[in-house]
C-alpha cells in the first residue's frame, strides 16, 4: 500500500474528530464511480426516510431514529413536541433521583435495575461499559441489567445487589409490554423485592409503548414514572431514545453530548458528495467486501477495553437489519453481513491466528482510539514505551500481517472514548446500514425472523402446558418421550417432547423423575402424586 494511495483514501474530518482509512480495500480504480447510480437512489431514500415517507413498509410505519438528536426533522410540530418534552423529562427525573428527591423504601437509590432484551439492553449495556467512571471518576448510580429470561444469571444480578436491592430503582424496558423475556425478568424482580419486604411499585419505572400491557400495569400499581417509546424506533436505533438515554442519564452520562455527536455525524453523512461521506464511504466498502451478498463477515477489533461491547451491539444493528430473505421487490436473496468480535490486543492470543493464515472469508474493521487514559500520567514500561504505546503497535502491526497476507481492513480512528464520540459511532454505523440496505434493496427496519422466532417459542411453551398437563393426569405412570408423544397425539413432536422432559426432571420443582434407559431413549419420565 503506498502512501499516495493512503492520502487518497483516507477521511479525515478535524470537527468531529474522525478518521476512516480504507486504503487497505483493494477494489478497482473505477468501483466507486461505478456504483455512483445506487448511492444516489440511497442519498434519495434516506432523505424521504427523513422527511418522513413509510421507510417500513411491511409494519406501514415510518423510521425516525435520525429525529432523536435533530427533532426538528420530525415531520410534525406533534412529534417534535413530543420528542423535546421526552428528552426534558429524563433530565428532569434523572436529576431528582440523583438529589434524592425521588427515593425508595431506604432513602436515596444508589443502583439501577435496567430489564431488557434485544435493543432495550445491547445499546445501553454498550454506552453504560463505555462511559462508566470516566475520567477517574465516579458514576452517581450503579448500573446491572436483566437481558435474558435466564433465571440463573438474574439469581447471580441479584445476589451482586445483595442488600443493596432496597436502594434499587429498575427500568423496565419493552415497547409492546409483551416481550416474555422483559415480562419473565420483570416478575423475578417483583418477588425479589416482596421477598425483601420492600413496596417494587415505589422503586419500578417503565419505558414502553402508550397502552400496552406494561403501560397498563405501570398506571395500575402506580409505578414512579412511565416513558415513552415509539413505534417509529426500531429496538436496534433506539440507544438515542428513552431506551438508552434514561438508563445513561441515571448512571451520570452526559446525554446531551451523546445526542451532539449523532447529530454531527448525522450531517456529515447527509452530504451527497461520497468522498465527504464517512457513512457512504464505509458501506461501499462493505459492498465491496462481501459482493453485496454477505460473502464475507465483518470483524469489528476496537482496541480499546471500553469498547468491547461494540461488537456486540453491532451484532444486532447489522445482522438484524441487514439479514433478510427478501428484498423489497419480493425476490429470495439471502441477504446478510455476519458480524464477531471482541478487541484487541486481546484477541492476537486468540482468533487473530485464523484471520492471519485461516479461511479468507472476512474483512477487519481497526478501530483505533488515539488517547491512552484520562490524565495523561502514562507509565514506561520500557524506555521510552508506555503500555498505549504497545496497543497502537499492535494494532497497526496486526493491520500489516494482515494486509500481508491480503486480508483487508477498514480503521477508524476517534480521538478518545466520550459521550460525544460514542455519539459518533452510533451514528455511523446507524447510516451506514441504512444506506447498504439501499444499495442491496432490502427493508432495513423490519425483523421477520425475529417475530418468527418467537412464535416458535410460544409453541413450545404450548407443548410444553400439554406434557405437564399429561403427567399430572397420570400421576406415577411413567412415560418414554415416544409413549408421551403417542399420547399426546404429536409423534412429530417426540425430539422437542425428550427436551422437555429431560429439562423437567433436572428441575426438582417440576416434581417429575427420570429413570434412566438403556439405551437412553427408553428413559422413563414421572410425575409423582
Amino acid at each position: 500500500m503506498t502512501w499516495d494511495r493512503f492520502k487518497s483514501l483516507y477521511y479525515t474530518n478535524s470537527k468531529l474528530g474522525l478518521s476512516v482509512d480504507i486504503s487497505r480495500m483493494p477494489f478497482p480504480d473505477d468501483f466507486l464511480t461505478s456504483m455512483e447510480p445506487k448511492l444516489n437512489k440511497a442519498f434519495a431514500d434516506l432523505a424521504a426516510l427523513e422527511g418522513g415517507a413509510i421507510a417500513n413498509p411491511d409494519e406501514n410505519r415510518m423510521v425516525g431514529h435520525y429525529w432523536l438528536r435533530n427533532p426538528e426533522l420530525a415531520p410534525t410540530t406533534e412529534l417534535r413536541e413530543a420528542i423535546t418534552s421526552t428528552l426534558e423529562s429524563i433530565k428532569t427525573f434523572a436529576a431528582k433521583v440523583h438529589k434524592g428527591e425521588i427515593s425508595g423504601a431506604a432513602g436515596k437509590f444508589k443502583e439501577v435495575l435496567v430489564i431488557g432484551i434485544g435493543g432495550s439492553a445491547l445499546g445501553p449495556q454498550f454506552v453504560s461499559h463505555a462511559l462508566g467512571r470516566l475520567k477517574g471518576g465516579r458514576d452517581k448510580m450503579g448500573i446491572s441489567f436483566f437481558d435474558n429470561t435466564d433465571p440463573d444469571g438474574m439469581d447471580y444480578v441479584l445476589k451482586g445487589l445483595g442488600s443493596r436491592l432496597k436502594q434499587t430503582l429498575v427500568v423496565v424496558i419493552s415497547k409492546s409490554g409483551g416481550t416474555a423475556e422483559t415480562r419473565n425478568g420483570m416478575l423475578e424482580a417483583q418477588v425479589a423485592f416482596k421477598a425483601a419486604g420492600l413496596d417494587y411499585a415505589k422503586h419500578f419505572v417503565a419505558v414502553t409503548g402508550e397502552g400496552s400491557k406494561l403501560d397498563q400495569v405501570a398506571q395500575k400499581e402506580g409505578w414512579l414514572a412511565r416513558f415513552p417509546m415509539w413505534d417509529w424506533v426500531g429496538g436496534r436505533t433506539s440507544e438515542l431514545c428513552v431506551v438508552g438515554l434514561l438508563p445513561a442519564a441515571l448512571q451520570g452520562i452526559k446525554i446531551d453530548q451523546m445526542l451532539a455527536g449523532a447529530a454531527a455525524m448525522d450531517a456529515v453523512n447527509r452530504k451527497k458528495s461520497l468522498r465527504d461521506n464517512p457513512a457512504a464511504l464505509v458501506a461501499l466498502m462493505w459492498y465491496w467486501a462481501t459482493d453485496g451478498r454477505g460473502a464475507k463477515d465483518m470483524v469489528i477489533l476496537p482496541y480499546k477495553d471500553r469498547l468491547l461491547l461494540f461488537s456486540r451491539y453491532l451484532q444486532q444493528l447489522v445482522m438484524e437489519s441487514l439479514g433478510k430473505e427478501r428484498d423489497l421487490a419480493g425476490n429470495v436473496v439471502n441477504q446478510g453481513i455476519a458480524v464477531y468480535g471482541n478487541k484487541g490486543s486481546t484477541d492476537q492470543h486468540a482468533y487473530v491466528q485464523q484471520l492471519r493464515d485461516g479461511v479468507n472469508n472476512f474483512f477487519v474493521t481497526f478501530i483505533e482510539v488515539l488517547k491512552d487514559r484520562a490524565d495523561d500520567q502514562s507509565l514506561e514500561v520500557e524506555p521510552g514505551v508506555t503500555s498505549g504505546d504497545f496497543l497502537q503497535g499492535f494494532l497497526l502491526g496486526t493491520r500489516d500481517a494482515l494486509s500481508e497476507s491480503n486480508r483487508h481492513s477498514i480503521t477508524i480512528t476517534v480521538p478518545e472514548v466520550s459521550p460525544k464520540t460514542i455519539g459518533i459511532l452510533i451514528a455511523l454505523y446507524e447510516r451506514a446500514v441504512g444506506i447498504y440496505a439501499s444499495l442491496v434493496g432490502i427493508n432495513a427496519y423490519h425483523q421477520p425472523g425475529v417475530e418468527a422466532g418467537k412464535k416458535a417459542a410460544g409453541s413450545v411453551i404450548t407443548l410444553k402446558l400439554a406434557i405437564d398437563a399429561a403427567l399430572r393426569a397420570a400421576p406415577g405412570t411413567a412415560f418414554t418421550a415416544e409413549s408421551l408423544a403417542a399420547k399426546l397425539g404429536q409423534p412429530a413432536k417426540t425430539e422437542t417432547i425428550f427436551k422437555v422432559l429431560e429439562h423437567l426432571a433436572s428441575n426438582p420443582g417440576s416434581g417429575v423423575t427420570k429413570t434412566a434407559g438403556k439405551p437412553w431413549f427408553e428413559s422413563s419420565y414421572t410425575r409423582e402424586t
